[in-house]
């Protein structure tokens, strides 16, 4: 027979097991594991509106593996850290299917970030742990937008640095809200607050305000926050150091400044229009929490008057109106420069905190309910949305057709409703059948749609165009032993290099949007868009966007090469010493 102690020691290891498969972090090495299957083998997605927006990660990650470092050698609309994180990824997950990819590589980051939250919450309580741990997992996992942009079902391959801003705010208010470990409080502002800096730079902007309103609340240290500053700086210059990068994304931030000079409050009033449905109670909740409140602020208020301190001013501020408000001003702040986010969903992990302190510090029942009601109602919609979007579009595209192709990789694991990929043919006949009809839109300066970058067909049939003109070069090269090793696409996205195996000029910006994203050429650019073997202009449509585009380097273009038709869907610039050597051999 056993003895009790001998049992026990037994039944030791079979508790801790149980302990850890019931414990929040194991849910998130759980599904880290199920993500990292999933990328494992293409998943085709359901096309969706302004669905080449995360080609630029293709673009991107092809230009790294060339040598490139993103703002160094070529203009980018953001920070570098997700071009980086997509790159690793890919070469970990070479079948992944490249929106999720683009989508989940944050996860690097966020990852041990939220399971080092975890681990310091779930040691008070593991139910609160659980309720920081399963909105992050969902907006991490779910690649969806909370806003609409087009009203039919489809995947938002568009704003995702913006996803990925909000997802590194929930973690980083979680910190400062929730983590009482000085340590993990320090590594995780200061990972949070870098990783923001290299995502978006508006995104910084939002989590400093969220940092100084924890320091103001004496939720953060002056050594801690001295310390998390110093770990923030650190990481800047040794990155500044090595490749150069800080100073040249900021000259990047000045040219975008610069290229982009409206006034700021029509975005702020357009950020809080868009969002109203969760700003309309969270302002009434600020709103409820200050009247409720009011005691305990005078009374902080006079002690502040009567025995000044950091600790006095610290409980001045450490009021929860004014936690919300911090919270809410930081969220319009960064959805003011944004289309398409995961707006406000770092607002959870500070709305959780209010409702526990209303139910648990002996708040009269009919103020606890009001406090717990506003506090989901703020709290839902981005919830609702996301989990409303994901299944509408994975649902709905049970019925949806595969996008065929020859050369597109894993870019072309798409499907839509056969509906639309009919429609996108039809259209790309009429498009080439009839070019000075769009030639006549783009003359006037409009779209043939005002909507036509989120049209579905759009983003099928310029899929397609893409494939068939791959075939072209390739014939064109084996007709005239040629091999245009560099390939410039004059559109928003250039996925040719890494489709084709070839490179991207240096200098050139990604994500080339003429009105908002791309400073006119200096003399690098130019002297790149000279060198280059084909530079390719989409015409099925022609449009204002692109003709403003092929305005800026056209100067470059017309001495050394010379236009030619590559399809009926794309015209080519051609090296014009490229075109001498195949016409002698």
């Amino acid at each position: 027979m056993h003895s009790r102690t001998e049992l026990d020691v037994q039944a030791r290891p079979t508790s801790v097991a149980l302990s850890f498969v019931r414990s929040p972090l194991f849910l998130l090495a759980f599904s880290l594991g199920v993500l990292a299957l999933l990328l494992s083998i293409t998943i085709p997605q359901p096309i969706g509106p302004m669905f080449w927006d995360h080609y630029l990660y293709l673009d991107a990650a092809n230009r790294i593996r060339d040598g490139q470092v993103p703002s160094v050698d070529f203009f980018t609309p953001v920070g570098a850290l997700g071009y980086y994180l997509f790159t690793g990824l890919q070469g970990i997950f070479p079948n992944g299917q490249p929106l999720l990819l683009a989508s989940w590589c944050l996860l690097l980051v966020t990852g041990p970030a939220i399971a080092l939250v975890v681990f310091d919450i779930q040691r008070r309580s593991t139910l609160l742990a659980y309720a920081i741990l399963l909105p992050f997992l969902a907006f991490s996992v779910l690649p969806f937008n909370t806003g609409d942009f087009y009203p039919y079902p489809g995947s938002d391959g568009f704003g995702i640095y913006n996803r990925q801003v909000c997802q590194l705010l929930y973690v980083l208010a979680a910190a400062v809200v929730h983590v009482r470990d000085r340590g993990i409080l320090v590594l995780v502002v200061a990972a949070a607050m870098a990783a923001l800096f290299f995502v978006k730079i508006t995104g910084v902007v939002a989590g400093t305000v969220l940092c100084l309103m924890a320091f103001a609340a004496s939720r953060i240290a002056l050594k801690s926050a001295v310390a998390a500053a110093l770990l923030f700086f650190a990481v800047l210059g040794m990155v500044e150091f090595s490749v150069g990068a800080v100073s040249a994304y900021i000259d990047d931030i000045l040219a975008l400044l610069a290229v982009n000079d409206g006034s700021l409050l029509p975005r702020l009033l357009q950020a809080a229009s868009l969002n109203a449905g969760l700003l309309i109670p969270a302002g009434l909740l600020t709103l409820v929490l200050f009247v409720t409140h009011l005691p305990p602020f005078a009374r902080s208020l006079r002690q502040l008057g009567g025995q000044p301190s950091a600790s006095a001013l610290g409980q001045v501020f450490d009021q929860p109106f004014f936690w919300l408000a911090a919270f809410v001003l930081a969220g319009i702040l960064f959805e003011s420069q944004n289309t398409g986010s995961q707006a406000f969903i770092f607002l959870l992990p500070l709305l959780l905190k209010i409702v526990a302190d209303e139910v648990t510090g002996g708040a009269p029942r009919r103020r606890a309910i009001t406090v717990a009601i506003l506090a989901l109602a703020a709290a839902l919609p981005p919830a609702t949305a996301v989990l409303q979007k994901s299944a509408r579009a994975w649902i709905g595209a049970v019925n949806n057709v595969p996008l065929e192709s020859r050369n597109l990789k894993t870019m072309g694991a798409v499907n839509l409703r056969p509906i639309l990929a009919l429609r996108a043919e039809r259209l790309r006949e009429v498009y080439a059948a009839h070019r000075p009809t769009f030639d006549a839109f783009a003359d006037a300066d409009e779209l043939p749609s005002f909507l036509l970058y989120s049209d579905f067909d759009f983003q099928a049939g310029w899929l397609k165009n893409v494939d068939d003109a791959i075939d072209a070069i390739r014939a064109y090269e084996a007709a005239n032993g040629v091999r245009f090793e560099t390939i410039l696409n004059i559109d928003f996205t250039n996925p040719f290099p890494w489709l084709m195996d070839r490179r991207a000029p240096h200098h050139v910006a990604i994500g080339a949007d003429p009105f908002r994203a791309v400073p006119p050429p200096d003399e690098n650019v130019r002297t790149a868009i000279r060198a280059v073997d084909v530079a390719l202009v989409p015409t099925c449509p022609a449009t204002n966007v692109n003709r403003m585009l092929l305005s800026l380097y056209l100067p470059s273009l017309e001495p050394g090469h010379s236009r030619v038709q590559l399809t009926k869907c794309y015209d080519a610039f051609i090296r014009n010493d490229l075109k001498a050597a195949a016409i002698g051999s």
